[in-house]
């Protein structure tokens, strides 16, 4: 059974009339309890966006620090800077020699799969419990993870090497991002980092506090290193606004036994627009 998720101003689920304050993992019971081997519910927009797990516990996520740009198809035109081959021996500002070239820009899917326990397709309360505690923070891992890479793995992202202290290195790509035009308005880093390199040990956190630096802490930075950038300005968050949560075939190897899958995707990425005013400090 497939349902659909309306988010219009009613504030009603279309398949089932029930209010729009039901959580994701309560419409997928809804859905499951019907129909166990095919239940699917789709959502018109993306149910990472709504779904807040750090509201109790306030902690930023990689789609926190960008602007987001609504899209209606698989692949966007638009632009995108970067520096020249040769550096400028003009004199000039440093930015005057970057050049401007047009650029394609598409979303993709975001997966994330969890294993239903076989007690609960019988009580439908644990599994939507289940569904949101479980399945949407394991989205939300996949979606930290495709968007930050999106913006590390980019060709035209420079590597900074440092040979100092952590926050030498992190300091110097703030004053990188300046030295061109750009402010450093966040930086993602390692939980290793923020609590060996930044909680207690010194002034840095304080000082980043000041200045109303955004500080998002995940796995997908590695340790030693921190992705320091202008994410409000210099990217953007390419979201097509749709979900899915259903019931699926597993990717092989995937779960040790055998079970039911349930999949959640959301599609989306990050258009790196001005490589140049993202620096990805690291360890020399």
């Amino acid at each position: 059974m497939t349902t659909t998720a309306d988010t219009t101003t009613t504030g009603t689920t279309a398949a089932t009339g029930t209010t729009a304050t039901a959580s994701p993992g309560e419409r997928f019971a809804r859905a499951f309890a019907e129909d166990p081997e095919k239940a699917e519910v789709r959502f018109d927009h993306t149910i990472t966006d709504s779904f807040q797990p750090g509201k109790d516990r306030p902690r930023l996520t990689a789609r926190n620090l960008f602007k987001k740009q609504r899209v209606t198809s698989e692949t966007v035109r638009s632009w995108f800077e970067t520096r020249p081959a040769t550096p400028s021996a003009s004199g000039g500002l440093r930015e005057s020699a970057y050049r401007f070239e047009a650029a394609t820009y598409g979303v993709r899917p975001i997966t994330a799969w969890v294993q239903i326990p076989d007690a609960l397709g019988e009580q439908p309360d644990a599994l939507a419990q289940f569904i949101d505690h479980r399945l949407m923070v394991r989205l939300g891992t996949a979606e930290n993870r495709a968007l930050t890479l999106d913006v590390v793995d980019h060709p035209d992202v420079a590597t900074l090497p440092y040979t100092g202290s952590y926050a030498a290195g992190v300091l110097a790509a703030f004053n990188e991002i300046e030295q061109q035009g750009g402010t450093g308005h966040a930086l993602m880093i390692n939980p290793q980092d923020y609590y060996g390199e930044l909680v207690g040990a010194g002034s840095l956190l304080a000082d980043l506090a000041r200045e109303q630096v955004m500080v998002c802490r995940h796995r997908h930075v590695a340790p030693g290193s921190a992705l320091v950038g202008d994410f409000a300005m210099a990217a953007r968050l390419l979201d097509a606004g749709r979900s899915v949560i259903k019931v699926a075939e597993a990717p092989p190897g995937l779960f040790e036994r055998p079970g039911t899958a349930v999949c959640a995707e959301v599609h989306e990425s990050v258009a790196v627009q001005q490589p140049t005013h993202f620096f990805h400090a690291v360890r020399a």
